[in-house]
């Protein structure tokens, strides 16, 4: 039986297409000429011949082998049902290691710390641009508390208007990010125009030589990765746009940002009889004077639109993390009817706050730039790895095939990273939000792992009788028509003895029917099937969902569906205390049995496995409630407290006086 779901995505090559991914996917990496180039000639020291065309060269090949060739050729083959994302990544290949969850943990813990740089550094780079134009050089100065108002005020609007969902200006992202791409290659193509010459820096000759002749040229790769930071987005966004969308739109993307790039290197080749300010940006530079306002304002859109998108992001990959049971339960609210768009108070919160104090600490996009990067070459590294398993054991491609491949990715993106760590020490509570999202996902995925070890179970066969016999004694007063026992026990005839320690101990729970419910996470984004075994007729009945990993498991609606649909088939009877209320619906009252599970203080658990369930529990205890958590009426709902005891307290030195006293 099949609980109806579908999504709808654009998973088909159209114009629809073709905008959507435009507004959602290209935001960040469309966004980095405002930086980008202006940091490497910053870090450069001088705006010499070498370092322009040895910069355009560097800027054009790391496109091209990490954008083109790893994500857009490469990765995007990954296709797990339509999704994309480190978490739909390993989800295909997860079978061929344990090992691998550490990859995508890191992978998204790292994506999720670029949630709270990458927004403030492009609203700023956008506001300091004003500094340009006629009449406002003094009053826009980058790092002033104006600039800084400016952008709190946009960054606080744009992450209080969450809650609201982004339906209604999500249909003019794309036309606004078309119009940002036009411009970036039009005002390109302009100084390209007047100085062609700059054409020659796409030979990645001037990009060898740069590296090679060029002093401290390798630490310019910080500044060079910049370009391509939002690469990790075209994958993760797969299941919004389809992966022919991304390809095509792609083409189109590249090819204005090259002619930015090279416009902004035009620029910098004919300035080369003036002395250049410091601060100067060339992006700004190459733009007329006359359209410089109107550009300033399409890139403040732009740079909202950007982040915008990785918000949301960041929101899926925690849904994603919280059904996978890397992340605690926390409150997920859906703000409006469109699949997929979803809203965490929790994560806006945390976003919100990181962001903030990267502005009050940073104040300028210059000196964002320079602790910017680090968590994007260590999600890239994480991915290229997961991608190795996928080539070799899901595609099954040649070995040495897949090596070559590997070794190009790994000498890239390390070569990346180690110019990128010398950013860490300005970047240090950074590394404290990575640890702790890391941290945290670490601590969920091993502590499940030390339950199932000491998880112990019961076969439901050896207890039959006993339940038909609880079921029939009237004696015992009726605790619920239909009592239902959640279970992680995958196979039909298993569930864990504290269930039947729960029916049998204390007040015997009596009920008609026992429902046994089991919610199994399936590697397929949006599945929502059900199965029922009927044990035993009308009395023992095991209830297993599928669901997909994006599914929010509204299991009280999933249930009562279930159930009707079983009594409209005749494969169910179910007794009605009051004939006279019954409307030919679900006969009967409902009662979910939740088991609520604390660390005894009886345990005695030293060294990691102490760290982490301690760690675990107390986690535990400020994530949302189950009930909420698997969208259960808590009218319907009853909470046991269950005491966990892994290793108990062992040669107890305890000792007795006894004395018999008697009257």
């Amino acid at each position: 039986m099949q609980l109806k779901s579908g999504s709808d995505h654009f998973t088909k090559l159209s114009y629809g297409g073709l905008l959507v991914a435009l507004g959602i996917i290209y935001g960040d990496i469309g966004t980095s000429p405002l930086y980008t180039f202006q940091t490497i000639i910053r870090d450069g020291g001088s705006a010499s011949y070498n370092l322009i065309f040895g910069a355009i060269s560097c800027v054009f090949w790391t496109l091209t082998l990490q954008t083109t060739f790893k994500y857009i050729i490469i990765t995007l083959q990954a296709d797990n049902k339509g999704e994309g994302g480190i978490f739909s990544l390993y989800a295909l290949v997860k079978q061929y290691g344990k090992h691998l969850v550490y990859p995508a943990i890191i992978g998204a813990g790292t994506l999720l710390a670029d949630g709270i740089i990458t927004p403030p550094i492009t609203v700023t780079s956008a506001i300091e641009g004003l500094n340009g134009v006629k009449g406002l050089e003094h009053i826009i100065v980058p790092g002033s508390h104006l600039v800084m108002g400016i952008v709190l005020s946009i960054l606080v609007l744009l992450f209080i208007f969450q809650r609201f969902g982004t339906n209604i200006v999500g249909s003019a992202f794309g036309p606004v990010m078309l119009l940002w791409f036009l411009m970036l290659g039009l005002v390109g193509f302009n100084q390209v125009a007047q100085y062609p010459q700059i054409l020659k820096a796409l030979n990645p000759y001037y990009a060898y030589k740069l590296l090679t002749a060029y002093p401290k040229s390798f630490w310019l790769l910080g500044a060079v990765f910049l370009c391509t930071t939002g690469a990790e987005a075209l994958y993760s966004d797969l299941g919004h746009c389809g992966r022919k969308n991304i390809r095509i739109s792609w083409i189109f993307v590249k090819t204005t940002l090259v002619l930015n790039y090279l416009g902004q290197g035009a620029w910098m080749m004919m300035q080369h009889q003036k002395q250049l300010a410091d601060g100067v940006n060339p992006f700004f530079e190459i733009v007329p004077k006359g359209f410089l306002l109107p550009s300033i304002i399409l890139a403040t859109i732009a740079s909202i639109i950007a982040s915008q998108a990785l918000i949301s992001g960041s929101f899926t990959l925690i849904s994603e993390a919280i059904s996978l049971g890397f992340w605690p339960r926390v409150r997920v609210k859906h703000p409006t009817n469109i699949r997929g768009q979803i809203y965490i108070p929790s994560i806006n919160f945390i976003l919100l706050v990181g962001c903030v104090l990267v502005v009050l600490y940073f104040r300028t996009s210059e000196n964002m730039t320079a602790a910017y990067g680090f968590s994007i070459t260590v999600a890239m590294l994480m991915t290229t790895i997961l991608v190795y398993y996928f080539l070799r054991y899901v595609k099954k491609y040649p070995l040495a095939l897949v090596i070559l491949i590997l070794v190009v990715f790994l000498s890239v993106e390390c070569s990346f990273f180690v110019a990128n760590a010398v950013k860490l020490l300005k970047r240090l509570f950074f590394l404290v939000f990575e640890i702790g999202l890391i941290g945290t996902m670490y601590i969920m995925y091993n502590a499940r792992q030390i339950n199932q070890r000491y998880r112990r179970m019961e076969n439901l066969k050896d207890y039959f009788p006993l339940l038909e016999q609880l079921s029939n004694d009237k004696e015992i007063p009726l605790f619920a028509s239909n009592a239902i026992f959640l279970t992680t026990a995958s196979e039909v005839y298993e569930v864990e003895d504290k269930v039947i320690i729960s029916i049998f101990s204390g007040k015997p729970k009596r009920a008609d029917i026992y429902w046994f419910v089991h919610i199994e996470r399936t590697n397929e984004p949006y599945t929502l099937d059900y199965c029922v075994h009927e044990l035993k007729k009308d009395k023992i009945i095991k209830l297993e969902f599928s669901l997909g990993f994006r599914i929010y498991p509204r299991l009280n609606l999933f249930f009562k569906r279930a159930v009707h649909e079983m009594i409209l088939n005749n494969q169910l009877q179910v007794s009605v205390k009051y004939p006279v209320l019954d409307r030919g619906e679900l006969g009967g009252d409902f009662m979910f049995v939740l088991l609520k599970h604390f660390l005894s203080k009886e345990n005695d658990i030293q060294g990691r496995n102490g760290f982490i369930l301690k760690s675990y529990y107390a986690l535990q205890s400020i994530a949302e409630t189950d009930e909420n958590a698997l969208g259960l009426d808590p009218t319907e709902t009853c909470v046991e407290q269950v005491p966990v005891v892994i290793t108990p307290v062992a040669n107890l030195p305890l000792k007795c006086t006894y004395f018999k006293i008697y009257e």
